[in-house]
């Protein structure tokens, strides 16, 4: 059993201070910062998901933005069965209350590429909370997994109908967006256009401002966009 008194003298062994300066400007709203590096974060996750990962999850504290990511990344490295993670994915994401928790979570769970009908359902009821955190992770979770000819039209149904006023949120929901432009170009350019969608103007402005940032869309398809700003 990791015990966790071990592991916050690993992690503050491990901490850097200008680093933590650089955090804290970075996310604000976090837990206490650290400052220990997400690579660092990933490599002691990778250690810990070799063992009785379960066991830590279990008693794992949640006093530090660290040691709340260290979760996050132990459940997307442990070997197991998408039916035994997904109880913990559902209690990560409970105590998810800053973007980097959301996103760097979000990026570790490749399980979901293989159970992406299962995992949709799950997608929608946190879409339906009005809650930032709850939909910024919908809106993610659709950006890394679910932007393909298969789910595209329910990713982007799910997509206009989060309506929480949350900063993060809109932000999630932007970023998801302007990635569908760049792998499904016809069906996002379709969204977009007046009438197809209910996005507030401040999230649909952040699209095509993200759009417009993204070396994947061309330049003429920027211009275009450039002329569809509200």
């Amino acid at each position: 059993m990791v015990d966790n008194k071990v592991i916050r003298a690993h992690l503050e062994s491990m901490a850097e201070t200008k680093y933590k300066e650089f955090s804290q400007a970075l996310i604000p709203g976090s837990r206490p910062i650290l400052g220990v590096r997400i690579p660092a974060l990933r490599n002691l996750a990778k250690e810990i998901a070799k063992g009785d990962w379960e066991a830590y999850l279990e008693s794992a504290v949640d006093d530090t933005f660290e040691e709340v990511n260290l979760q996050g990344f132990v459940i997307g490295y442990a070997k197991a069965c998408y039916e035994t993670l997904l109880p913990y994915i559902r209690k990560y994401v409970a105590k998810i209350n800053d973007w980097s928790l959301c996103d760097g979570f979000c990026a570790t769970l490749k399980i979901i590429k293989k159970h992406q009908d299962s995992f949709l359902p799950v997608i929608k009821e946190y879409a339906e909370k009005d809650d930032e955190f709850n939909q910024r992770f919908a809106a993610i979770m659709l950006m890394n997994y679910y932007l393909t000819d298969e789910y595209i039209d329910s990713s982007l149904r799910i997509l206009d109908s989060m309506k929480n006023h949350g900063y993060y949120r809109k932000m999630g929901v932007a970023w998801a967006i302007a990635t569908a432009f760049a792998k499904q170009r016809e069906k996002t350019l379709d969204y977009m256009r007046d009438g197809h969608n209910t996005l507030d103007d401040f999230t649909y402005n952040k699209a095509i401002q993200k759009m417009m940032e993204s070396y994947r869309i061309a330049d003429d398809d920027k211009i275009m966009l450039r002329g569809m700003k509200r």
